[in-house]
């Protein structure tokens, strides 16, 4: 049975709360990644996708509930030496490649801080030979430490975004929708580097995105978001295949195909969340429907996504 490396449990990130904004990003979502698999988190913007691996990473602190990292809660740790352990196992790659860079600093200086936090460079000779190393396994050589980032394409910044990410030798990576700032020719190049690089790392991924048609090619397993809940989770083929709850059929409605012909007939399946018509006695949860395949539910709703999922 696969090892879990991360339990949310009920896991909450309300801002502004008590007040007239207030805003229910995350609210009340549980999941489990295991350790070596890609999960993908999909969702339009503001669905809280993005708070959702911020607050696992511990950028935000969560309002309520837990993440367990190999059984340990994040937000609990307190002490300078256990944080900074945490912090070297999990790392981030971020969203925009022009904003997540310093620009006043050097390629190597930028790659090279995790280095240096951690103590992972005896000497100077060691630490710019794993700058170097880093370079040349995102796809970038020697010659490129000594740039600034403002002389980089974005392809080229995001790979040394992933490079300061790896530095630290990090087991669990969350990509914020790291290719969405990028030209698709780049995405194709970026997700495959992330892919070889899992498998010769050993890494685990928690991929954000709201391309679902790249996330399907990178995730084993893909969680859908809606205005800060999760409403399904199953293994990638079998959601795109037995696609349950309404929301996840919409998105998947959207996947432009490379079909003129199906494009010109195509129709967008619009979602309506009064759909549900949920009374206040209704119980929802997330509910296992088929193997591995939990959708949010009322207990009347789980009867009939069993029956469509059967048929």
């Amino acid at each position: 049975m696969a090892e879990k490396l991360i339990e949310v449990k009920h896991l909450k990130k309300i801002f502004n709360e008590g007040k007239p904004n207030e805003v229910r990003a995350i609210d009340d979502v549980s999941f489990d990644i295991y350790r070596g698999e890609t999960l993908g988190l999909v969702g339009e913007s503001g669905c809280g996708k993005s708070t959702t691996g911020r607050t696992i990473i511990r950028l935000y602190n969560a309002t309520s509930g837990q993440v367990l990292y190999e059984g340990k809660d994040v937000h609990k740790v307190k002490k300078h030496k256990e944080l900074k352990e945490l912090n070297q196992k999990m790392q981030m790659i971020f969203q925009d490649p022009y904003a997540s860079l310093n620009p006043r600093m050097k390629v190597s200086d930028i790659i090279a801080e995790g280095i240096d936090i951690h103590g992972l460079a005896k000497s100077k000779k060691e630490r710019m030979d794993r700058v170097y190393h880093l370079l040349e396994t995102v796809g970038l050589n020697k010659e490129h430490a000594n740039r600034y980032p403002h002389e980089f394409s974005g392809g080229q910044r995001q790979r040394i975004g992933i490079a300061r990410a790896l530095a630290v030798k990090p087991e669990f990576i969350i990509a914020d929708e790291p290719i969405s700032a990028l030209d698709v020719s780049i995405q194709a190049q970026v997700v495959n580097l992330l892919k070889k690089l899992q498998k010769e790392n050993g890494l685990t991924y928690l991929f954000i995105a709201h391309d679902l048609s790249m996330v399907k090619y990178i995730s084993d397993r893909i969680g859908v978001m809606y205005f800060g809940k999760l409403v399904e989770l199953a293994p990638s083929d079998d959601l795109y295949k037995n696609p349950l709850h309404p929301y996840t059929k919409s998105l998947l409605s959207a996947i432009p195909l490379p079909d003129p012909d199906y494009e010109r007939h195509r129709k967008r399946i619009r979602y309506n969340p009064s759909v549900h018509q949920y009374s206040d006695s209704d119980k929802l949860a997330m509910r296992e429907v088929a193997p591995g395949h939990f959708v949010y539910c009322s207990e009347k709703e789980f009867e009939q996504y069993k029956k469509a999922y059967k048929n």
